[in-house]
């Protein structure tokens, strides 16, 4: 089955895109059971990237709930809102996607991924993220936004 063409995101969400802090992951196990985390994010106007950064874990990289989730079920949800006392500055965008880990073989993209994130997050850029991190890559295929932009 060949996934759906992703939806064109107007340039009002992406520049809320571009703005937000954090985003929530929302992944599957093998069983469908959800699982939800805070991640940084950044965006290309295509795909999705976060990485496992350096932030202390209760479990090593490689067996965080997310990754073997992603390697389970490929489907998963990113959710970034902002939330304000004043209910008419409040706005979400969800993406629903497939994600997927980029292999260290691919240099290239995992380069880009990198300088992305450490452009928005001065942390990264400081050295909480190492060069062989963990990078997620999320395919958009539907997006569902509310709220002023």
């Amino acid at each position: 089955m060949m996934s759906p063409k992703p939806q064109p995101i107007s340039a009002a969400v992406r520049k809320m895109l571009k703005e937000a802090r954090v985003a929530r992951l929302a992944t599957l196990d093998a069983k469908r059971r959800p699982h939800i985390v805070p991640v940084c994010f950044a965006y290309d106007g295509k795909l999705f990237y976060t990485a496992v950064d350096l932030k202390p874990k209760r479990v090593p990289p490689e067996r965080l709930a997310r990754l073997q989730n992603i390697r389970a079920v490929s489907s998963v949800a990113l959710l970034i809102d902002k939330y304000e006392e004043d209910w008419t500055q409040l706005w979400y965008v969800l993406i629903r996607g497939k994600a997927s880990l980029i292999p260290k073989s691919a240099r290239k993209e995992r380069a880009w991924a990198i300088r992305k994130l450490k452009a928005k997050y001065s942390q990264y850029a400081l050295g909480m993220l190492a060069d062989d991190a963990a990078i997620i890559r999320i395919a958009p295929e539907r997006t569902t936004s509310w709220g002023k932009f």
